[in-house]
């Protein structure tokens, strides 16, 4: 079962990351854009998914596309939750009980890439390459 500290990890590698603490928990911002957040029972989402929200950690992060969202969905209903407001479109939430490590990596890291600037996802690609080509750990 993936955790706030396995999401944190992920997070720690990416340029730019800021976690804050907000009003619904945790959330990670680049550049002041939220990308990933924790989910909260608000009462504005629909009640069945206030009833998974508050029984389980769930996390909702940026996708590129709102097909991308739904794409998720029908590929896994167990894990992926439907849309909880319809604010800051498109996203995803996720179950993190039914998420798996490279799954999270994953998703954390594309919606980063959606949120962040042109040079910090340059910034990391030319790292990611580096990395591959040396060998060296990307910590």
């Amino acid at each position: 079962m993936a955790s706030l500290d396995d999401l944190r990890r992920i997070t720690a590698t990416l340029p730019g990351n800021d976690e804050r603490t907000t009003t619904g928990g945790a959330a990670w911002f680049v550049r002041n854009k939220p990308y990933a957040w924790e989910c909260r029972p608000w009462p504005s989402i629909p009640d069945d998914v206030r009833a998974i929200v508050a029984a389980e950690l769930v996390v909702g992060v940026k996708v590129a596309e709102r097909i991308d969202a739904l794409a998720l969905v029908e590929m896994a209903p167990d894990v992926f939750v439907r849309t909880t407001t319809p604010w800051g479109e498109p996203k995803i939430a996720f179950r993190m009980a039914g998420i798996e490590q490279d799954h999270l990596v994953e998703l954390v890291t594309e919606a980063w890439r959606v949120q962040a600037p042109k040079y910090l996802r340059a910034e990391f690609d030319e790292r990611a390459e580096r990395i591959a080509a040396t060998g060296e750990r990307g910590e």
